[in-house]
């Protein structure tokens, strides 16, 4: 495991623009000193969310979600902390350092071929949209794809190419561009067989791209002559297709925007979606849609529509697509192409839409959708007979993967109604039914375990103290000089003390490192909320001088109370007090005790 060095960490902290990186995912604007804009984690119309770029800190006034900068593109984004570290690395120029330096040497190799790759796949890329555009080879299927009603406009955006019959055009081309032959035999753009030969010949190309928008495969389509309808680049570093989706990279801001995503068939489908103004569409990778793929979506989706073929092989994927979905928590719809519409028939998918009835209709007819549950239901009637015991029972058996997804009882339940319903069955029979093949309610359920009680914070004057050391860190190697942990009580306080002085020790600075070592839940969202505020930037060297001569006055006057009703009970014993005199110098000590605070109180 990699881990990132703290020198890195603190190098991304220090120069990260913290307005550049959220402006990213939202509209920020200058108000009063602070930057405003609509929260992305709740649905508002007057702004709420505040970025603070000097403490690097986001807070959402109406749904009250907040933390640092690198926390906010964590969520977003659904990143672990390291992985979102590299990002934010790479974007500000910064070199990351590993702390294990076990294997760094390989892993920055295969950084460096990785880049290697995408950078060779975005030549390459550029060359077979040449040879569709300029070239007369191409110009046939340059005819194809606007026949399909495909525009110029997403030609370019999508960079579709041709590549040409000539299969050692790519691999000349390329040496003379200084490319080894080594490197580009294993680049997984030739032929095993033969390294000169190119793997995709006479086909219209598709640039794959991950969702950083690098190019990292590409898919071909035969127009004509023999082979395979459709060709994919091979596995390799850079691309993996049961995780990559086609098309992610546009898509991504409209689905985090929506909380919603499209995913149909074919890249031909996807473009035509897109055209069509649904820019959150995707499509798997002449696969399934794996678990990765659904898994990878749930990071900003909520919801999923499916746009498959109404053949056999299209039904069969729509219902492993549900079952896909629902086990990684999507809720699912299944559109209907052509639905409602005249000749609908005749509408296989959205492609098909675009060509014969044109964008505005394609718009109209991915409002047709039928819900998972009710899908499954229609499908199942299809496949068996109902109109006897034996093929009801069947039926409704098919449904039970399905139920077996959901992940909430009431939903569950819910679908249970809905499917009695359409089979005219009894619920509790097929609750029983369901029950017995999978053991939902039956051994190794758990009992609920009892929710911690969580600890409500509070602002005192130690803890407004500890929060002005903390947002004014340089203040902190001062601080701890004057003032000890035990002469703070509130335990979230000390809490807070513990988290600075371990940061302090282990030479972290930044707000991510400081929450990192918090605990309590709670107490992190009390400093994120009130660490956007300036009241704690005002003056604070005397803030802090402030509160540590009240934290001092307050312990000061405890111990005195302490050593007076220490006094007061030995008042009472004063005959043993001159039968010991152990106790007699202990009743001196305490005295002197006294004065000595005394002295110290009138000072402060």
């Amino acid at each position: 495991m990699r881990i990132i060095a703290k020198s890195t960490i603190q190098e991304v902290n220090d120069k990260m623009d913290p307005i550049a990186v959220v402006g990213d995912y939202v509209r920020l604007e200058k108000r009063s000193g602070e930057y405003m804009g609509l929260c992305p984690f709740h649905t508002e119309k007057s702004p709420s969310f505040s970025v603070n770029p000097d403490r690097k800190l986001y807070y959402c006034f109406g749904c009250g979600k907040g933390g640092t900068v690198i926390s906010f593109v964590m969520e977003m984004d659904k990143l672990s902390y390291g992985e979102t570290v590299e990002l934010l690395a790479k974007r500000f120029g910064i070199p990351v350092v590993y702390e294990n330096t076990a294997g760094q040497q390989q892993d920055q190799d295969r950084a460096t071929r990785i880049e290697a790759v995408t950078e060779l796949y975005h030549r390459v890329a550029g060359s077979f949209h040449y040879w569709l555009k300029e070239r007369p080879e191409g110009r046939p299927v340059l005819q194809y794809i606007i026949s399909r009603g495909i525009n110029m406009e997403m030609i370019e955006a999508f960079r579709l190419g041709y590549a040409p019959a000539n299969r050692q055009w790519l691999f000349q081309f390329l040496s003379r561009k200084g490319y080894s032959g080594a490197f580009l035999a294993s680049s997984m753009l030739f032929s095993h067989k033969d390294p000169r030969l190119s793997f995709f010949t006479h086909r219209l190309i598709f640039p794959i791209t991950d969702r950083q928008g690098r190019t990292v495969a590409f898919g071909g389509r035969l127009l004509s002559g023999e082979g395979p309808k459709y060709l994919n680049s091979a596995e390799s570093d850079v691309y993996k297709k049961g995780r990559t989706l086609f098309a992610i990279d546009r898509a991504l801001g409209e689905i985090r925007k929506t909380k919603e995503v499209y995913i149909a068939e074919g890249y031909m489908d996807v473009i035509a979606l897109h055209q069509a103004g649904i820019t959150n569409a995707v499509a798997p990778l002449g696969t399934a849609l794996t678990d990765e793929q659904a898994k990878f979506l749930r990071r900003w989706a909520e919801k999923v529509y499916l746009i498959f073929d109404a053949d056999n092989a299209g039904r069969n994927a729509t219902v492993r697509a549900i079952i896909t979905c629902r086990k990684q928590g999507l809720s699912c719809g299944v559109v209907v192409p052509g639905k409602g519409l005249e000749k609908a028939a005749e509408f296989k998918d959205p492609a098909d839409i675009l060509q014969e009835a044109g964008a505005r209709v394609l718009q109209e007819s991915v409002k047709c959708f039928m819900l998972d549950c009710e899908y499954l239901m229609f499908h199942s009637k299809s496949l068996f007979d109902i109109s006897g015991a034996e093929g009801k029972s069947k039926a409704i058996t098919f449904m039970f993967p399905y139920l077996e997804t959901l992940d909430s009882d009431v939903s569950r339940e819910l679908a249970i109604g809905r499917i009695a319903d359409a089979f005219g069955v009894d619920q509790t029979a097929i609750r029983n039914d369901f029950n017995r093949r999978y053991s939902i309610y039956g051994e190794g359920k758990r009992e609920n375990e009892a929710p911690k009680k969580s600890r409500p914070v509070y602002m005192n004057d130690e803890l407004y103290l500890l929060i002005v050391v903390l947002i004014n860190y340089q203040l902190y190697p001062e601080f701890r000089t004057k003032l000890l942990i035990k002469d703070i009580e509130y335990p979230v306080a000390k809490e807070l003390f513990i988290a600075l002085e371990e940061c302090y020790i282990h030479d972290e600075s930044g707000m991510d490192a400081l929450l990192a070592r918090i605990h309590s839940e709670e107490l992190r969202n009390f400093i994120v909320e009130r660490g956007t505020s300036k009241e704690f930037s005002a003056n604070p060297e005397q803030l802090m001088l402030d509160g540590i001569k009240k934290a001092m006055q307050r312990r000061l006057e405890k111990r005195r109370k302490d050593i007076v009703m220490e006094l007061r009970i030995a008042k009472h014993n004063a005959a043993d007090i001159h039968k010991d005199l152990h106790k007699g110098t202990r009743w001196e000590e305490l005295l002197a005790e006294k004065m000595h605070i005394d002295a110290q109180l009138h000072q402060l």
